[in-house]
Formats: C-alpha cells, structure tokens, sequence
C-alpha cells in the first residue's frame, strides 16, 4: 500500500509545531513576518522557511501591503480551513478544505471597475 505523496508532505508540514503556530495566528488576522516572529516566539529565518512550506501547499496566502513610503511589505493569511484523514478499506483518504472568504468585497476581482461595484454593494 504506497502512500499518497501530497499527504505525507501535508502530514508532515501540520507536524512542524511552528506551521500551526502561524496557521493558527494567521487564521485571526493577516499578519507580517515581524509579527509572526513576536507572536509565535520564533525568528524572522523560522518564519520564512515555515511560510514558504506552508504556500508551496497552499495552506497560507501573501498579499502585499502599501505603504506610502514605498516599505511596502507582506502579510500572511491561512487558507486552510479544516483536514480531514480517513481511513477506508485499506487506504487513506484525506480533504484539505480551504477558505474563501476575502479580505475586503471584491478582492477576487481583476477589473477595477467590478472591484468598486462590489466595494460598494457591500457598504
């Protein structure tokens, strides 16, 4: 019985006590690099390393914000919403189930035009 390759990858990635940290973290709010660090008691190296893993699989999302400065900088947002492992008949079967919520209506939009109409449909 061989096992699925993307499961052992995510099994392995929510075995790593600090990707859940920031799954847990980023699920609250979307948050920066430095502010993962001070939350989760961890360094900025750890962070990174943990942050890339967890988009390779697409279990977190980075948006990047403006500043007027030009510092501008990335927040991270957990898409993961629930993992389910079963086992049926000899085999495992596992579901990673993701968010779709969006941080402000119309996000999902590439034409600034339907971003605005949703924008405002939702005032």
């Amino acid at each position: 019985m061989s096992e699925d390759p993307a499961l052992g990858d995510i099994l392995d990635i929510l075995s790593d006590e600090y990707a859940r940290d920031i799954l847990a973290a980023t699920s609250i709010k979307p948050m920066s690099a430095q502010e993962l660090a001070d939350e989760c008691e961890m360094s900025e190296p750890t962070v990174y390393r943990r942050v890339e893993r967890l988009q390779t699989h697409g279990l977190l999302d980075e948006q990047t914000k403006v500043r007027t400065d030009d510092n501008h900088y990335s927040v991270y947002t957990a898409t993961l919403s629930e993992f389910s492992l079963a086992l049926d008949t000899g085999s495992f079967e596992a579901a990673v189930t993701h968010t779709d919520d969006e941080s402000f209506p119309g996000e999902g939009e590439s034409d600034t035009a339907d971003r605005f109409v949703k924008m405002w449909e939702d005032l």
